[in-house]
């Protein structure tokens, strides 16, 4: 480093770096509604069960589960689509524990969710929960899952319940959030 000259010339800091983010953001991916219910939420969720490109087979695999749900509860006044998306509030985690080092040590933060990251979370653990089922067909084990999740049970259920478990033992840490 140079010499300065005078004591009120101060070695220049680069501010652009600093303030600017590396990247931009990219942009979200517009996502089309499925054709029977015409709904957003419904594509997402078939396209986080679609394995390998095959989106016709995770639709089949969806709507089937839906049929299933819906002879299976007939007693419910409401729709099989409104049960699949009261199954997945019911399983949506609302906080979640991240890891933190500060002095050495590692705490586990508690932080909230973004809204579009709790729906994603929750279809996947659905999804998740329901392949690990024994059963006959993916449909057959979504239906399941699904009808457990709208009862506030299951292994998705219980994933919710161990992340909020798991905030709840680290709320002592929240001042850490990032």
């Amino acid at each position: 480093m140079r010499a300065l000259k005078n004591k009120k010339e101060q070695p220049q800091a680069d501010n652009k770096t600093t303030t600017k983010m590396r990247k931009a953001k990219p942009k979200k991916r517009v996502i089309l509604p499925d054709p029977v219910f015409n709904d957003t939420k419904v594509s997402k969720f078939v396209n986080h069960l679609m394995y390998d490109g095959k989106k016709s087979v995770s639709y089949e695999i969806f709507y089937s589960a839906l049929e299933n749900v819906k002879a299976k509860m007939k007693d419910e006044e409401k729709s099989a689509l409104e049960i699949w998306k009261q199954a997945l509030d019911n399983i949506t985690p609302q906080v979640e524990v991240k890891s933190r080092r500060i002095g050495g040590a590692t705490f586990q933060v508690p932080t909230e969710i973004r809204p579009d990251r709790k729906e994603s979370i929750s279809m996947k653990n659905m999804i998740n929960f329901a392949r690990k089922r024994s059963g006959k067909s993916m449909a057959d084990k979504l239906a399941a899952e699904i009808m457990d999740a709208f009862n506030n049970q299951g292994g998705a259920f219980k994933r919710k319940e161990d992340m909020h478990r798991m905030a709840e033992a680290n709320r002592a840490f929240a001042h850490f959030r990032f």
